[in-house]
């Protein structure tokens, strides 16, 4: 069975800065920020919430279906998916376009600076979701703002259980947009961060909102997470990496393990578990879509 994957591909300039960002930056001063970073390390890589997703579900033996845009720059992104085995059954190319590109800048403690251009992203709605046989799940991971709505009510329409996992594309929508996501949705995921942003919006608690859904995760990095249904939590420890290297994709990982479970009806915390062992190995590995499964040690 298959899982549909609303939301960008994207190419991703990974710059490496060698210091700290809050030593270069005077609170006092916001009012007038003009800061430079040197940066030794620069390298391109293939990104994007959907191909990140897509490349985790496959290496672990599931079927992904990016749903997404790619601009006139795209041609050698439609190859890698194709040579890794990702169908591009619902990936769109435009010629007017740019593909979406994200300029992302870690510090030595990594945190991280982005600018994203949206480029063809901004035309994902054009694609539109249907019932299929094959189709088991899906996710409204960041994408563009129509793109996110109408996927949602397409979703719903057709009957597609999906997770709500809007990231950084959360301070798009209002409480009440952000509440009709809710209600459409089957299972909602976010960061304590943007956890506390979707209650505050919402006006519903973590615990009142994981009652409208079949089940709400929120996720805390290195920490695991915490997984919430019918009000009650319960906390899925995080796995120790065997290095840190680069947190770019860790998300996205973690959500492609996600759908493997629940593509295979696992309960919600088994599903995260695996996430949290996914997301460690991608945070030993640079870049979002450049690190190995080895699915024997995971026992799958």
């Amino acid at each position: 069975m298959a899982a549909v994957i609303c939301g960008s591909l994207a190419f991703d300039t990974i710059m490496t800065f060698e210091g700290r960002f809050a030593d270069q930056i005077l609170p006092d001063q916001l009012h007038i920020l003009n800061v430079s970073f040197l940066v030794p390390g620069l390298r391109r890589d293939f990104g994007g919430c959907a191909g990140n997703i897509a490349y985790s579900l496959n290496a672990l033996g599931g079927t992904a279906l990016p749903m997404a845009t790619l601009g006139s720059d795209g041609a050698d992104y439609l190859e890698r998916m194709r040579m890794l085995g990702i169908s591009t059954e619902f990936v769109r190319q435009l010629d007017d376009t740019f593909t979406a590109q994200a300029m992302i800048m870690n510090d030595v403690d990594n945190n991280q600076i982005t600018a994203f251009h949206p480029g063809a992203m901004q035309q994902a709605h054009l694609t539109k979701i249907a019932a299929r046989e094959d189709i088991r799940v899906g996710i409204i991971a960041p994408d563009g703002r129509e793109a996110m709505l109408q996927h949602a009510e397409q979703f719903a329409a057709a009957g597609i259980p999906f997770v709500f996992d809007p990231g950084q594309g959360l301070p798009m929508f209002d409480g009440e947009a952000l509440k009709h996501f809710v209600d459409l949705a089957s299972w909602v995921v976010v960061n304590d961060y943007e956890g506390k942003m979707l209650s505050q919006r919402t006006g519903w608690s973590l615990a009142e909102i994981s009652k409208r859904v079949r089940g709400l995760v929120v996720t805390l990095a290195a920490e695991g997470c915490e997984v919430w249904i019918d009000g009650e939590r319960e906390h899925v420890p995080g796995v120790t990496p065997t290095a840190v290297v680069e947190p770019t994709g860790c998300g996205d990982a973690w959500r492609g393990a996600l759908l493997f479970g629940l593509e295979k009806e696992w309960p919600l915390a088994q599903c995260a578990a695996l996430g949290n062992r996914i997301g460690a190995l991608k945070i030993a590995q640079r870049g979002p879509q450049n690190y190995q499964i080895d699915l024997k040690a995971l026992g799958l």
